[in-house]
């Protein structure tokens, strides 16, 4: 039986942690920040936590269900 190919874009896109979760990087996040407020800067930066309908999408793309 042949190998399941995985997306390479899905994979500098998405991480997935020990437990199962789907993370993901906030966009707006690369430049012209000056305009952007300070809250918005700081939420940013924490990686986001895909819903669990979306999750299982990426998870199937990236050969692990």
């Amino acid at each position: 039986m042949p190998k399941k190919k995985i997306k390479n874009s899905v994979t500098r896109r998405f991480k997935i942690t020990k437990t199962g979760k789907v993370l993901f990087a906030h966009q707006n996040a690369g430049h012209l920040k000056k305009a952007k407020s300070n809250r918005n800067k700081r939420r940013n930066k924490i990686a986001g936590v895909l819903p669990q309908m979306f999750a299982k999408k990426i998870k199937k793309l990236l050969g692990s269900l």
